[in-house]
């Protein structure tokens, strides 16, 4: 009978762990009215936020030589970081950035867990600091929120929801206008903005779909992202482990729980169940009962502890950034075989990577002999072969090029001009004959090498072979 009840009291302990807490049993969701936080580490992380805010509405209008700092154009396959411009054909290196990208989320998540998703994670910037803060403006805080729900309509709550929807749309409108312009520059968002909607309705479309989509994310999908939809969030129990540093609760030391009393009660831990971090939780769990992959390392609890930790004359730090091994035997953070791997990794990746980018030419060319076409002779002396060149140019400006045999035999000679005009941003190709004398044949293919200049300065060369007749 005893072990029954105790497997019993175990499986209820553990039931919370059958599903994620913001569905009950019958699979419903449940409403989370997340109580006000406030704090050192609510402080820290709303002048962070501000950082934040400042960094994502000003990028859009940071110009170098005429071209924004950061884009993202997906649709016509042109990034440009840091005014550098990368095209389809520097996919590569964008798969090797990924990657490179991959193993740092998987160490840096080892050693902190998920201190990116508390502190800088747009999805929580924007609802902890932005959305939130208007609705604890409009509707009060947890305990009034949940009145408002369930109060009848009246004309202070039609209000109230009117006013918190349209806020909650104009900043979602806000967003959605900022995030375009990080996929077609500001300069065309400002023509969609400005211009008849009639001469950009694709344009205008796409604004109003990503607003209806940040609206329903922050008024109503909320913490479902991060539980649901987030990979990251998804993957957490893999990346972690005992030795990663965690928001988590000392139960050592709050274990077992009571409520609080002035009188002397040794035989009770710190904790004195008073629930603080459970209602000021955004995903609405209980932090004492472990490791869950709800938690996005807000940190909210941590402050909510803490106050009641100084209100009841006890050491802070009950709920803390921690790591399972620390808690269990007082281990401090080390650096493991796991981590030395991916350290090792990461900086083989990130010396390859750096390799690419160092070397990365502004103009790619591609030089093929026009298929179908034999080698002509030219007078008595020489031969002749027709060729076709691809230029794609990656910079932000026009460079007149042109061509010159490197092995010091032979002409080239460029059909209709004397240069190949490279457009910026953009592919080019010309046509052109190369003319070599016979005495420097000696096999059906010769290999030459061709130079490409912008005036005096070499820019590339590249090889192809030349076709000859057979001795």
């Amino acid at each position: 009978m005893n072990n029954s009840n105790t497997h019993t009291e175990v499986g209820q302990e553990e039931s919370f762990r059958d599903r994620i807490a913001t569905v009950d049993k019958s699979g419903s969701r449940k409403w989370v009215f997340a109580q006000k936080p406030k704090g050192n580490f609510y402080n820290y992380r709303t002048y962070v936020s501000w950082f934040f805010f400042v960094v994502f509405f000003a990028l859009p209008f940071i110009e170098y030589n005429g071209q924004p700092l950061f884009l993202f154009n997906i649709p016509s396959a042109k990034f440009i970081i840091f005014g550098k411009i990368f095209w389809p054909q520097d996919f590569f290196i964008f798969g090797l950035t990924m990657v490179t990208f991959v193993v740092f989320i998987i160490l840096f998540t080892a050693a902190f867990g998920r201190l990116f998703c508390g502190w800088v994670c747009p999805q929580t910037v924007f609802m902890e600091m932005l959305f939130r803060k208007v609705e604890y403006l409009i509707d009060g805080d947890a305990a009034a929120q949940r009145i408002l729900k369930e109060s009848p309509w009246t004309t202070e709550k039609l209000v109230k929801r009117v006013s918190k929807h349209t806020l909650f749309f104009v900043l979602s409108f806000v967003i959605a206008n900022f995030f375009l312009s990080y996929i077609i520059g500001m300069k065309e968002l400002w023509k969609i903005i400005v211009e008849p909607i009639s001469e950009h309705v694709v344009g205008f479309s796409i604004i109003v779909i990503f607003s209806s989509v940040f609206y329903g994310v922050y008024t109503f999908f909320r913490e479902q992202v991060c539980t649901v939809v987030c990979p990251y969030g998804r993957l957490q129990s893999v990346l972690l482990d005992r030795n990663s540093m965690i928001v988590a609760y000392d139960h050592h030391r709050g274990e077992p729980r009571g409520k609080f009393s002035k009188q002397e009660q040794s035989e009770l831990g710190d904790c004195i169940d008073c629930f603080q971090c459970v209602k000021v939780c955004p995903t609405g769990i209980d932090i004492r009962n472990g490791t869950q992959m709800e938690c996005v390392g807000c940190t909210a609890c941590i402050d909510a502890c803490n106050v009641m930790m100084e209100k009841t004359n006890r050491s802070l730090g009950l709920i803390r950034y921690v790591s399972e091994n620390n808690i269990a035997d007082r281990t401090p953070l080390k650096y493991t075989i796991r981590m030395k791997f991916y350290t090792g990794l990461l900086a083989t990746l990130i010396i390859i990577l750096t390799t690419l980018l160092m070397t990365r030419k502004d103009v790619d060319a591609t030089i093929m002999r026009t298929p179908g076409m034999l080698f002509q002779e030219v007078g008595k002396d020489s031969i002749s072969n027709l060729y076709n060149i691809k230029i794609a140019n990656k910079t932000i400006k026009a460079i007149p090029l042109t061509l010159r045999m490197e092995d010091g035999y032979g002409l080239v000679k460029i059909i209709g001009s004397t240069i190949i005009p490279a457009k910026k941003e953009d592919e080019s190709a010309g046509n052109f004959f190369v003319i070599m004398p016979k005495d420097a044949l000696h096999n059906r293919k010769t290999k030459i090498k061709i130079g490409l200049y912008e005036g005096v300065n070499r820019i590339d060369i590249i090889k192809t072979n030349f076709l000859g007749p057979v001795d």
